[in-house]
C-alpha cells in the first residue's frame, strides 16, 4: 500500500489494533464498521461522543503520549500530514505500520476512503460511503450553479488574526461554495492585519469558524470596525475542515448556510 505522501506501508494482515491520531479519520473508521478495532485515538477525536469513555486516548494531534502507544500494541496507526507532525510520524514509524493522509480535495478524501477499505477489508462499506457522497455531491452541485460568486474571508484565529489561504482543505470547499477567498494569494494559514481588509479584498462575507479559535459575538465587533458592508457569520468549522464521512452531513449544511446569506 502507498499513502498519499507517497510512502510504501508494509501490512502483513489485516490490521485489528487501529490507533487515529487524527478526529476526521476517527469518524470516517466507525462509519466503516471500525469502532471495535479501534484501541487509541486523540483528546480532539470528539465524533461520535461516545467514543472517549471507551478508547485509551494517547494525547493530541501534536504531542503524543508514546509510551502509551506502545502499551497498547497497535497493528497500524493512521497520520495526517497537516495534523501531525513528521517526528510523530518518525516515532509511530518505529512501533507500527504508519499510515499518513494528506487532504486538499475532494478526491483525496474519495482516495483515502478506498485506501481504508482495502486496508481494512471494508471495500463495500468504503463503496457505499463513497456513493452517498457522490450522492451529496451532486445534489449541492446542482443548487449551487446559479448562485452568484461572493468574496469572502475565512477566519481561523485570533491574537494574532489568522485565515484560511490557498493549498488547504477549507479553500477547496470555499471554491466549491462559489466562495472567492480573498486571501487565496497566501499560503496555508496566514497572518492578515484586519485593519487592511477592505484594501486586501473587501469581502461580502466574513466566515468566523468554531474552531481551532472559538469565535463569539466580541470579535465579531472587532472585525466590523473595519469593514462597511460585510457580512459576519459564524459557521461549523467541522463541515468545512473535517473530510472523510463528516462531508456527508456537510453539504446539507452548506445548503442552509447559503440561505442565511
Amino acid at each position: 500500500m502507498i499513502d498519499q505522501i507517497n510512502r510504501t506501508v508494509t501490512l502483513k494482515t489485516t490490521p485489528k489494533r487501529i490507533i487515529s491520531l487524527v478526529p476526521s479519520q476517527t469518524e470516517l473508521l466507525v462509519d466503516l464498521g471500525l469502532e471495535d478495532f479501534i484501541v487509541g485515538i486523540t483528546k480532539f477525536c470528539i465524533h461520535p461522543k461516545h467514543l472517549k469513555k471507551s478508547k485509551t486516548i494517547v494525547g493530541g494531534t501534536k504531542n503524543i503520549k508514546i509510551d502509551i502507544i506502545k502499551e497498547l500494541k497497535p497493528d497500524i496507526i493512521l497520520c495526517n500530514k497537516e495534523e501531525n507532525t513528521k517526528e510523530i510520524v518518525q516515532e509511530c514509524e518505529k512501533i507500527a505500520p504508519t499510515h499518513v493522509s494528506d487532504i486538499f480535495s475532494l478526491e483525496d478524501t474519495k482516495e483515502l476512503i478506498k485506501q481504508y477499505g482495502t486496508i481494512f477489508n471494508k471495500k463495500n462499506e468504503a463503496l457505499s460511503l463513497l456513493n452517498k457522497l457522490n450522492f451529496e455531491i451532486g445534489s449541492f452541485s446542482s443548487f449551487i450553479k446559479d448562485k452568484d460568486y461572493k468574496k469572502v474571508a475565512y477566519f481561523i484565529w485570533r491574537k494574532p488574526w489568522m485565515v484560511s489561504g490557498n493549498n488547504n482543505f477549507i479553500n477547496h470547499l470555499l471554491t466549491l461554495n462559489k466562495f472567492s477567498n480573498i486571501y487565496v494569494n497566501k499560503d496555508r494559514y496566514p497572518e492578515v492585519d484586519i485593519t487592511k481588509i477592505q484594501e486586501e479584498g473587501n469581502p461580502d462575507l466574513i466566515l468566523l469558524s468554531s474552531e481551532p479559535y472559538p469565535f463569539k459575538e466580541q470579535h465579531a465587533f472587532e472585525i466590523q470596525e473595519h469593514i462597511q458592508h460585510a457580512k459576519i457569520l459564524f459557521v461549523d468549522g467541522e463541515m468545512f475542515s473535517w473530510y472523510g464521512s463528516r462531508l456527508l452531513k456537510a453539504f446539507d449544511y452548506f445548503k442552509q448556510l447559503h440561505n442565511r446569506i
